[in-house]
């Protein structure tokens, strides 16, 4: 019997001896697992803490300007959302794959635009506004002020005066740019103007016209404007010397540069004379001498001229051929005493029987036509019913009333 009982309690003792082991394993597998699990803990923390105080969102650009701004570099940390997730403990701790994000679409170039880009703009002080406000009991005022004064029309700036030239321009563009419109500009001082005639003046040499351009362009701001630059300064310039001629040419081409270079969204435009003038061939070689195609935007033609709309288009579209370069190169066309068309050759101070013709407008419906301006404002003397650029009221109702 005493061997029996030695026996069970040799038993129960491996038995308690093997509970006791278990035990022991059960507490140091329990203890792995909350260190494991403090540890991945720690990770996602530490990670998560890591990323809030290094990533943020990417700088966004906004501009109201319509071309594409370069993108800026940061020296951030990558966006949250390209960031790899962290490290799980377990496959089934781990989340679902996210998707790789879409590339950025590239952003596209504007499209070059052969058309200005906004309503002209009526400036509030010209010769008709201040003869219509001055008669208002004049039984012509409403068919002029009607039919003439509320046009948008070119605004001349004819006197060589460096000192207050940008002002003026500035006066004229800022009130374009408050009213959201564009203003037509027409600087009008080269030397040896109009070859001496009922136009003549101009700056005294070329470094002073230079200069003057300089002037003038500082005061174009940064909004849409269109640039008549120096009517007739190419078309007549058979009076000056080859030498001349090609120092002329010289000046425009740094003018429509230097327009360009202070404003980029303006419109510069050379004088390509008329359909009824030089043969388009030569009128375009004289153009890309004078650097039309690389200084500016195009060509203007019928300035203070008569001649119908479609065969300016026709002429237009033949020098612009001509004269190659870009494709985005158009032309504008003065529109404003051509209702009737030419008057008889040799009849260009005053015509009778002329008419207004086309309303200002930028919606030509006429490929490489950017625009149907009034740059010489009707019933503004060519020198025969009045003094040459004066107002002349029984003029312009002859005009209005043809």
């Amino acid at each position: 019997m005493s061997g029996v009982r030695a026996q069970r309690r040799a038993e129960r003792r491996r038995r308690i001896e093997r509970r006791r082991t278990a035990r022991r394993h059960t507490m140091a597998v329990l203890a792995s697992a909350v260190v494991a699990a403090g540890t991945v803990s720690g990770l996602f923390t530490a990670t998560g803490g890591e990323r809030h105080h290094t990533a943020r969102a990417p700088e966004v650009l906004s501009s109201a300007v319509p071309v594409p701004l370069p993108a800026r570099p940061t020296a951030t940390a990558p966006s949250p959302s390209t960031s790899p997730p962290p490290a799980a403990a377990s496959a089934s701790a781990r989340p679902p794959a996210r998707p790789s994000p879409r590339p950025a679409p590239k952003a596209k170039p504007a499209p070059a635009s052969r058309a200005v880009p906004s309503e002209l703009y009526r400036h509030p002080r010209s010769r008709v506004l201040d003869w219509v406000r001055a008669h208002r009991d004049d039984p012509r005022r409403p068919l002029i002020e009607a039919r003439i004064a509320a046009q948008p029309a070119a605004v001349w700036f004819a006197e060589y005066d460096p000192g207050t030239i940008t002002g003026r321009v500035r006066a004229v563009t800022s009130g374009a740019a408050a009213a959201g419109r564009t203003p037509v500009l027409v600087p009008y001082a080269i030397p040896g103007r109009d070859c001496g005639g009922a136009s003549q003046g101009g700056a005294p040499d070329l470094a002073a016209y230079d200069a003057w351009v300089e002037r003038f362009a500082a005061g174009l701001g940064d909004g849409p404007v269109v640039v008549v630059l120096e009517p007739d300064a190419i078309a007549l310039a058979d009076c000056l010397s080859e030498d001349q001629r090609a120092a002329r040419y010289a000046a425009l081409g740094r003018a429509g540069r230097t327009l360009k270079a202070a404003n980029p969204r303006a419109r510069v435009y050379f004088d390509a004379g008329h359909s009824g003038w030089h043969p388009a061939g030569r009128m375009a070689a004289a153009l890309r001498e004078a650097g039309a195609a690389t200084s500016g935007d195009g060509i203007f033609t019928n300035v203070s001229n008569f001649h119908r709309t479609a065969d300016e288009v026709a002429y237009a579209r033949r020098v612009l051929a001509g004269l190659g370069g870009p494709p985005h190169l158009g032309a504008v066309i003065d529109t404003s005493r051509n209702g009737n068309g030419a008057p008889p050759p040799g009849e260009w101070c005053d015509p009778a029987e002329r008419a207004l013709g086309r309303p200002p407008t930028t919606s030509t419906g006429e490929p490489r036509i950017d625009a149907y301006l009034w740059v010489k404002l009707p019933g503004e003397s060519d020198g025969c019913k009045g003094a040459a650029g004066t107002f002349t009221p029984e003029y312009a109702y002859d005009l209005a009333t043809g």
